[in-house]
């Protein structure tokens, strides 16, 4: 007979941790490849997108308050204090069953102006993430981020059109 896993006890399998983040890691360079391409506004994240969005403006009021700085720039203090992941909590339980992976980790941006890297990125469940950046899109906090994203793979399209016309060039000579 086995005994009941106790989670405090448990020891971390580095391997698994490292897979968590690599799909961590793959979501945002996905989430990072849909904000270029597709205006934040007509974004669809999730079957429930509605239903999420209007779920976060009621639990969370202050993310509903213009011009919605707590929801431009994240709080992580206040996203992992004693309240807030009670919270939290309560929220992500509703999507237990409804949303796929709706506990597994995300990374998300800190300040919605501001593309990802190390110091504007965080952990997060998949289901924060989903309340967050639907709010962001829908209230055109995530527009700069689109227009910058487009700006940058404009740029890396023409200098990949550069090097190979340069390259077809240097083959003809």
């Amino acid at each position: 007979m086995t005994s009941k896993f106790d989670p405090n006890k448990a020891q971390n399998a580095i391997e698994i941790e490292k897979q968590f983040a690599v799909k961590a890691v793959e979501h945002a360079q996905t989430y990072w490849n849909l904000l270029e391409k597709v205006p934040p506004r007509e974004l669809k994240l999730s079957k429930i997108d509605d239903e999420i969005y209007e779920h976060t403006m009621k639990e969370f009021p202050e993310f509903a308050k213009e011009p919605h700085e707590k929801l431009r720039k994240l709080d992580e203090e206040w996203m992992k204090s004693v309240e807030g992941k009670k919270r939290w909590r309560k929220f992500i339980e509703a999507y237990n069953g409804r949303v796929t992976d709706h506990n597994f980790g995300s990374l998300i941006r800190m300040d919605a102006d501001e593309e990802y890297s190390e110091s504007n990125t965080i952990f997060v469940m998949r289901v924060q993430f989903l309340a967050i950046e639907i709010a962001r899109n829908r209230l055109g906090l995530n527009d700069k981020v689109h227009e910058f994203a487009k700006a940058e793979a404009a740029k890396e399209a023409a200098k990949k059109g550069k090097e190979k016309l340069k390259a077809t060039k240097d083959k003809s000579s």
